[in-house]
């Protein structure tokens, strides 16, 4: 397997950094189980992803003309209760909110009450009914670390759609890592994401291309 390490300053410079790595490095297979199946996609074996300052605006990458935007802000601001609150619309499987939010509420308190010297404020998404669904949960952890006086999260996808899921996943989790940050009373910190599951689907792939030559 090959292991890969990108480190950016921002958030967009991650995407574009990830979208040549992708192209270049990715395994190329056609999806026999899951989103898409029957059709190729190109995957990274294994990807660690460390942004230094995840805080830089914009949040979302700016593309060529001709290039459909990966997403916009006013999609992730809709997207930001998926992330961070309990409720499933009519037809959802499940949301990542509906694990988190307890969760949330429950780590600001121990580094508040308890300090910051702790390896306990770890976030789970999904549980062991989670195997049972079409489309299990993407995003399986959110582990949290305080340090140098600054929030950090370190994140975990067992799959990621760098096209359609990356910049609005990392968007909206910036945003609850700088909610937790200023609600515990430290500096906003790292974003960090391990996955081995990072790909792009066949349609993205000249999209990626012309994308990736700005980076």
């Amino acid at each position: 397997m090959k292991f890969s390490y990108v480190i950016a300053r921002d958030l967009p410079e991650a995407w574009f950094l990830c979208l040549r790595e992708v192209m270049q490095y990715g395994y190329e297979y056609k999806i026999e189980r899951g989103s898409y199946k029957g059709q190729n996609r190109k995957e990274l074996d294994m990807i660690t992803v460390q942004i230094s300052e995840p805080l830089i605006r914009p949040l979302i990458p700016s593309v060529p003309a001709g290039v459909p935007a990966p997403s916009t802000m006013e999609y992730v601001e809709s997207y930001l209760p998926y992330l961070m609150t309990s409720h499933v619309a009519e037809g959802e499987q499940y949301t990542y909110g509906q694990y988190l939010e307890p969760q949330i509420s429950k780590v600001i308190k121990m580094y508040k009450e308890d300090g910051y010297n702790t390896n306990q404020a770890f976030m789970t998404v999904g549980d062991p009914q989670s195997i049972y669904l079409s489309d299990p949960p993407c995003l399986r952890s959110i582990d949290t670390r305080i340090r140098y006086g600054k929030l950090h999260f370190i994140c975990y996808f067992r799959s990621w759609d760098l096209w359609g899921g990356f910049p609005s996943n990392l968007a909206a989790m910036q945003l609850l890592k700088e909610y937790m940050a200023a609600e515990i009373g430290v500096d906003d910190g790292e974003l960090i994401i391990c996955t081995k599951g990072l790909h792009l689907y066949e349609y993205s792939w000249e999209l990626a291309k012309t994308a990736a030559r700005l980076c």
